[in-house]
């Protein structure tokens, strides 16, 4: 499935914790891991005073990345190494691009500290913007990820991208034989008790069906056989995290179509709970290039 996978590191403790489930990932698909710095040179105080401080900065990436190398080896793993300098999360998608990366892994947060979690950060850019699925975890010492996954989870929402993501489910399921479970959460939250209010969750519901049997017709155009469809009703993020508790699972796959709009998920909204509450990784996938992700990139 995958061939080439991306992982970027700054030597945080978050990023060392998620290597191990980096090379778990290429060592599955016998693929070969990219281990990526890249020296933040487009920061002013960097900018200013360049020379002596950008060496330091790729010294400092250079042992980072032959530590990481080094554990990729004994790990048996087939490894390639780079240290970039530039804007990072640019860097890291124009790196995926001309190494024809198939998947990046990286952490939700870095040495920049789990306060500033994706929003605005490297790996919410990279999620919008790498042509490639994204995998970001949420590093935690309250339980290991282990891959390859025995329960995924697609929430659904019936957009192009929950679309991609059930492409991207099936793809997974068929190749670790995990079981792929179908989600539409119906969001009951601005119901009110009045009858207008009863119809409106009629009518939710009876979308929802519709959705979870479009993507149920889509899984049974391929050999995959353990499926489980379910509607839930409640706030979004919280369900999806309570079903990933109750249910084992240890993958979750979501859609977004660039800039920062993921789905229906808006980020600030659903999406940025998932990525910032998830116990396990969550896989982004996204939609081809369109002029607004060159808009957004720039």
């Amino acid at each position: 499935m995958y061939d080439t996978i991306l992982f970027p590191t700054d030597g945080s403790d978050a990023a060392e914790s998620v290597l191990e489930y980096a090379l778990q990932i290429a060592a599955e698909h016998e693929a070969t891991i990219h281990i990526l710095n890249v020296a933040d040179t487009g920061r002013d105080s960097v900018t200013a005073i360049r020379g002596e401080v950008i060496d330091v900065l790729e010294t400092e990436g250079e042992r980072i990345v032959a530590e990481a190398a080094q554990y990729a080896k004994d790990e048996g793993v087939p490894v390639v190494s780079a240290v970039l300098q530039g804007d990072p999360h640019k860097s890291i998608v124009d790196y995926s691009k001309q190494s024809d990366i198939d998947c990046i892994v990286m952490p939700t947060h870095g040495q920049r500290g789990i306060k500033r979690i994706l929003l605005g950060s490297v790996t919410e850019r990279v999620i919008n913007t790498a042509a490639v699925p994204v995998v970001a975890v949420n590093p935690t010492e309250d339980r290991p990820f282990v891959y390859p996954s025995k329960h995924v989870l697609v929430p659904t929402d019936g957009s192009r991208g929950a679309a991609l993501a059930v492409t991207e489910g099936i793809d997974v399921a068929r190749a670790t034989g995990a079981t792929l479970h179908l989600l539409h959460v119906v969001e009951t939250g601005g119901l009110g008790p009045d009858a207008r209010s009863v119809l409106r969750e009629g009518e939710l519901t009876e979308r929802a069906n519709e959705i979870l049997a479009e993507a149920t017709e889509k899984v049974e155009k391929t050999s995959l056989d353990s499926v489980t469809s379910v509607i839930e009703h409640g706030n979004p993020a919280k369900v999806i995290c309570d079903y990933i508790d109750e249910n084992e699972i240890d993958l979750a796959i979501m859609g977004t179509h660039g800039q920062t709009d993921f789905s229906r998920y808006v980020m600030g909204g659903v999406s940025a709970k998932i990525i910032r509450q998830s116990p396990v990784p969550v896989t982004w996938v996204r939609e081809p290039e369109s002029e607004s992700d060159e808009q957004f990139r720039s």
